[in-house]
């Protein structure tokens, strides 16, 4: 080992780094005691900021080696804010954080050559922190990332192909860099199955010939067009409609009365509900047609009695609704927080950390107000809690950006973040789209396969700022409206992209301007994985 003293003799050399050392291990014990590589517990009385994921650099830690005793470079993580400084770490906070302060967290281990780092600082330049982004820098980093088999740095370098930012638009090299996340070489002619191997065949073969409405993702996207269009013609007849009523009318007619909001049984606590600040208790794995999915859990928050904004009427009932159908038909663990504030939100994220493990799947719904700004080349998005404020003063408002880094710590293989509310941040189109022809192919078993051992961190966005009531049922949001339908029609399994789709189709029947989102979370270690809802 190359000696840090390299001007001194050996002898007294050694002498000298032994004895600084040692002081050092002293100075350090008491930092990394109790926490060897793991998170501290978050105090009760831990403030917002305290609960906020920050880049951390930890110290190094003591090794023994022999009769010497040294020190290991010091560690960058993510972490909470609280957290890094019980450990001993150094960091900025949330508030001041921009990509230089990243960077220096960050970049020493990525010019080391450690793969996580290196994906990290190409997440920086992405995202820009603070600045313009740099997406050739970017690409750079995941490059180098994914040559070493990180599947996040292939996912990321992926949807940088996939839309031509920094590198040429290519969405054969997106593929072929999704594929390598799924474990298949570019030139591999032995798959798991026929079937895995004739849906890429199939995908390859679209994005080759890039003909019109080949993907589904293009087939969406004309969609949307001519949804758009008809919006706009129905919208025109019925203000023609309306004008030609008031011109006939002698005696105006009174305003009809809305229909009474249906008030459902309330919520109770059971052996899978917990109603409040506690985690609900584990339910075994689910298994189907031979696959161990693992345990589902399942954080929803409703937000509607405001204390400085109008209140919401949709949200309680929605949550209550939303947690039977998972516990009752999917066999969710779920976690109810109704009317909660900004540490409530963020101190039930950090919670899982507790319960959460490596197998397990967590979907995450919300409803309430959020709130959407621009950010450089990027959005801002925030959850705002009960105790928020009315724009522009965002104390008490959730960052977005904030539960997405809890994503990235949890150890959850699957995250899903249903939100009928604003989200925003670095966001990428989901690869289902790139891969799949056609709404079957999303719940093919070769599909389901295909993806099910890598992790996701996806997004179902309803595409709104706050819930808005549906017609049909004043108590209930168009949005959970159509989220609980496409989950009681389900009898088998259906992936995250395919209860989207049906959830259009729905929409398009009760709310035609609503024009929700699926999409993948960057920056919160998805690596082209996917989320599945199994019905028992």
């Amino acid at each position: 080992m190359t000696s840090v003293f390299p001007s001194l003799p050996p002898a007294v050399g050694r002498t000298m780094r032994n004895a600084c050392l040692a002081a050092a291990a002293s100075a350090l014990l008491a930092a990394c005691a109790g926490s060897p590589g793991g998170p501290v517990e978050i105090p009760e009385g831990a403030a917002v900021a305290d609960l906020y994921i920050v880049d951390c650099l930890l110290p190094g830690q003591v090794r023994q080696l022999g009769n010497s005793t040294y020190l290991t470079p010091r560690r960058p993580t993510r972490t909470t804010a609280q957290d890094c400084r019980l450990r001993g770490g150094e960091y900025v906070s949330f508030d001041r954080a921009d990509y230089k302060t990243a960077l220096r967290v960050w970049l020493p281990a990525a010019e080391a050559g450690d793969a996580d780092a290196q994906n990290s600082v190409g997440e920086i330049f992405e995202r820009g922190l603070g600045t313009e982004p740099n997406y050739e820098v970017a690409a750079l980093w995941f490059k180098r990332a994914a040559e070493q088999g990180h599947k996040g740095a292939q996912f990321n370098l992926g949807t940088l192909y996939e839309t031509g930012k920094g590198v040429p638009l290519d969405k054969a090299e997106a593929l072929n860099w999704y594929r390598q996340a799924w474990g298949l070489a570019e030139d591999q002619l032995v798959y798991k199955s026929d079937a895995e191997a004739a849906l890429l065949a199939k995908a390859e073969e679209n994005v080759a010939l890039q003909a019109e409405n080949t993907t589904l993702a293009e087939q969406m996207a004309q969609a949307r067009v001519e949804r758009e269009k008809a919006r706009a013609e129905a919208a025109a007849a019925k203000a023609e409609a309306a004008s030609a009523r008031a011109d006939a009318a002698t005696t105006p007619a009174p305003a009809p009365s809305p229909p009474p909001v249906a008030q459902p049984e309330p919520l109770v606590e059971s052996g899978l509900v917990s109603i409040g600040a506690d985690t609900a208790a584990p339910g075994g794995d689910i298994s189907r047609d031979g696959r161990n999915y693992g345990r589902y859990y399942a954080l929803v928050i409703g937000n509607g009695s405001y204390q400085f904004l109008d209140d919401l009427q949709t949200p309680a009932s929605d949550v209550d609704k939303i947690a039977r159908v998972l516990s009752d038909k999917y066999g969710f663990a779920v976690q109810v927080l109704k009317n909660t504030s900004d540490v409530g939100v963020l101190r039930a994220l950090n919670q899982l950390n507790e319960v959460l493990e490596e197998n397990d799947n967590l979907l995450i719904y919300y409803a309430g107000y959020g709130n959407r700004r621009p950010v450089g080349a990027y959005e801002a998005g925030y959850w705002l809690p009960v105790n928020a404020e009315p724009p522009p003063n965002d104390t008490f408002w959730v960052p977005t950006e904030q539960v997405s880094s809890h994503l990235a710590r949890l150890p959850a293989r699957r995250i899903m973040v249903v939100t009928d509310s604003a989200f925003a941040g670095l966001l990428a189109d989901n690869p289902a789209f790139l891969l799949a022809s056609g709404p079957d192919a999303l719940l093919s078993d070769a599909y389901i396969g295909l993806r099910f051992p890598n992790k996701s961190r996806l997004l179902l966005t309803s595409g709104q700022d706050f819930p808005l009531a549906s017609e049909r049922d004043p108590g209930t949001s168009v949005f959970a409206e159509a989220f609980i339908r496409a989950l009681q029609d389900n009898e088998a399994v259906i992936t995250g992209p395919a209860l989207f789709l049906s959830m259009l189709d729905l929409l398009d029947e009760s709310l035609p301007g609503l024009d929700p989102e699926f999409k993948a979370i960057k920056r919160a270690g998805d690596e082209v994985g996917e989320f599945y809802f199994v019905a028992r």
